[in-house]
């Protein structure tokens, strides 16, 4: 066969593959035998590997062929991948009707319903009709850049009919599949997956794309990110352009004409959950116009358009059969539970949280009890109570532990709460709890030193505290003799340690544990005061007086900083270079929105977020809610109930012009 006749039998075995892939596994209905399939794609192989310059990135054989990462890029979202606020019962539901009636003005609402699939979400972009990325979400908005891996999801197109477009969605594996692999692994005396979510998510992060191509992953897509650009105006006509394009949508969406047609809706597929073939733990509900989207606007972290309602956890019974202590970074003592396994919302349970000694006190559960356990939001296990009627005879009253599980120190209570500390600064269970927190992504995000590293490296006496991270490079040649920590292992990690320095000081407030500060805390605090040093200068007085700070917080900002070993840590930090000043995003800027408090409504030109980031980089804050201690109103088109309340309270109302000229006026 020659070149040109090769071509063109190429172009007429991609698009039968493409036509068979569509059939097969988004369809489900198979029009040829796995045979021909076969035989098919075997004469494209042939094909490609006699002229390779016929293979294109989205050839079906590339879905076959296998590669290995060394590891995944990161991969920065042009739109932020939010998530979703959650409802956990009726009232909620209404609750965000209300809401949404209030922020449109409308009487009644439309929604789409959409299951909520139990998997891990993905965004897809497609520049020239080729699928160019697929991300995971990581924190919405940096993920992973895992294409190699996306491309061998079959269902997931490799080249669309439109030029450009953005569309996420959320990879799961079926049951079936589960249980296959689960039964492999058992075979080959491998550690099983505990429910198809993990095995899915540790699936897409295979370093071995060939893997990945054996495991079946599958994908539903249900977001189209510029639907309302392209011409659409509701979220059920973007499903419906995205069943076009042939893309897998679930199939159990739809439209519904007010609040109570979706409670209908959840109250019919909830005793269905369990049927589908594959995991949900809930129901999506976005409004269906997406021209009210800006209207309604989001949160830092939720569009406010769309909520999950979470189905009820489902509540097993099993055996108690020990409690134990264990000892968190503050020195909070938590009680677990030790359980006679039990499956739960699709996963084996062996552990469950017990909370603290008053808890189970109240309670009167003791070992031995047959107990009652749930999932906290389908994710936590936590035992509810015991089963008295099961109790069996000669069961003894528990009783809390007295000292440290970890230091043998002596527990102690604060005065008003409920719970046990260890006030051991040197408890090693705190360090290393310390040191994870510390090294968290949402703190100074330092990649490659996981939990099992720390305490490893504890033990060795190489990390004992925050600054010791930043000398770790002198034990490379010890380091690198450890189990599964090669050379590029400890490359990788001393970059992401170097890096870490040049992070902005809110970053470092949070990742130093303060007591009562929090990510939005500690953002506060560093906008506010620029760096550690003028920070720890303050007063409880000066502290408390500060907008959503407070008395508490205060104290606790205060006492930390008033310890001598924190003071010498800092120090320590910061002679190793260890940024100690805020850092504004893009560009310094003055504070001139200092004590100023916005509330942002309406439409207006660029996304919410884009103007909450510039008020907060000039030292304002922004609020959901209109109140007399509002300076500006921001006020787009289609202003709604926050105007109106804006106008009674005597708020000044500023349109897009005006703010603009007052960030340029000289304050």
């Amino acid at each position: 066969m020659n070149f040109e006749a090769a071509k063109q039998r190429s172009l007429e075995l991609k698009e039968q593959l493409d036509k068979w892939n569509y059939e097969y596994y988004v369809n489900d209905a198979p029009s040829v035998s796995d045979q021909k399939y076969d035989r098919v794609m075997q004469e494209l192989i042939a094909i490609e590997q006699q002229y390779s310059e016929l293979i294109t990135i989205d050839s079906p054989t590339q879905r076959v062929s296998g590669q290995v990462s060394e590891k995944f890029n990161k991969y920065v979202h042009n739109t932020p991948m939010l998530s979703l606020g959650n409802a956990f019962n009726y009232d909620d539901l209404i609750h965000f009707d209300e809401q949404i009636k209030e922020a449109t003005g409308l009487s009644e609402v439309e929604y789409t319903c959409e299951l909520k699939i139990d998997g891990l979400s993905i965004s897809l972009v497609y520049e020239n009709n080729l699928l160019v990325v697929g991300a995971t979400r990581g924190d919405g908005t940096t993920g992973e850049d895992v294409t190699v891996n996306i491309k061998k999801i079959k269902s997931i197109p490799l080249r669309i009919e439109q030029k450009d477009l953005v569309v996420r969605g959320e990879v799961y594996l079926s049951q079936e599949e589960f249980n296959k692999i689960n039964d492999e692994r058992i075979k080959l005396g491998e550690a099983t997956f505990a429910n198809p979510r993990n095995a899915a998510a540790g699936t897409l992060r295979q370093l071995d794309s060939a893997i990945v191509a054996k495991r079946n992953l599958n994908a539903f897509l249900y977001y189209y990110v510029n639907a309302l650009e392209d011409g659409m105006q509701t979220q059920y006509e973007a499903l419906k352009q995205l069943e076009h394009l042939k893309f897998k949508t679930n199939p159990e969406y739809r439209y519904c004409r007010n609040v109570a047609a979706v409670w209908e809706y959840i109250q019919e597929y909830e005793p269905k959950r369990h049927k589908l073939g594959y995991e949900i733990d809930g129901i999506v509900v976005k409004v269906n116009n997406l021209n009210l989207y800006n209207r309604i606007g989001y949160t830092a972290k939720n569009p406010k358009w769309a909520i999950a309602y979470k189905f009820p956890a489902e509540v097993v019974i099993t055996k108690l059969l020990d409690i134990f202590p264990s000892v968190g970074r503050t020195g909070r003592i938590t009680y677990n539970a030790v359980l006679e396994p039990v499956r739960i919302a699709g996963t084996v349970v062996r552990a469950a949280t017990l909370h603290n000694a008053d808890f189970i006190i109240a309670r009167d559960i003791r070992i031995g009890d047959d107990v009652q356990i749930k999932k906290a939001g389908d994710i936590i296990p936590e035992v509810i109570n015991y089963v008295a009627e099961r109790r069996r005879k000669g069961t003894k009253k528990w009783q809390e532990a007295t000292h440290c599980p970890e230091c043998r120190t002596l527990l102690e209570r604060v005065t008003g709460e409920v719970d046990q500390y260890c006030i051991n600064s040197v408890c090693p269970k705190k360090i290393t709890r310390g040191l994870e927190h510390y090294c968290s992504r949402n703190a100074m995000n330092i990649e490659g030193v996981s939990e099992k590293i720390i305490e490893r490296l504890y033990k060795l006496g190489y990390l004992k505290s925050f600054s010791d991270l930043y000398k770790l490079d002198q034990y490379h040649a010890e380091i690198i003799q450890l189990e599964n920590f090669g050379d590029k292992s400890f490359e990788n990690m001393i970059v992401s340690i170097n890096n870490s320095k040049q992070n902005s000081l809110e970053r470092l407030l949070f990742g130093l544990g303060i007591r009562h500060v929090g990510q939005k805390t500690a953002k506060l605090l560093a906008r506010q005061f620029k760096t550690m040093t003028e920070l720890a200068a303050m007063s409880v007085e000066q502290l408390s007086v500060i907008n959503d700070v407070g008395p508490i917080v205060a104290a606790s900002v205060v006492d930390y900083f008033a310890i001598v070993a924190n003071q010498q840590e800092i120090a320590l930090l910061q002679e190793r270079d260890v940024n100690m000043k805020y850092l504004v995003t893009n560009q310094t800027l003055s504070q001139k929105f200092e004590n100023y408090r916005f509330v942002i409504t309406g439409v207006l030109s660029k996304p919410r977020e884009y103007f909450k980031d510039l008020i907060e980089n000039y030292g304002g804050q922004v609020s959901d809610s209109v109140s007399a201690k509002t300076t500006y109103l921001l006020a787009g088109s289609d202003a709604g109930s926050k105007l109106v309340k804006a106008q009674k309270l005597n708020v000044k109302i500023i349109n897009e012009k005006e703010f603009n000229n007052l960030i340029t006026e000289e304050k």
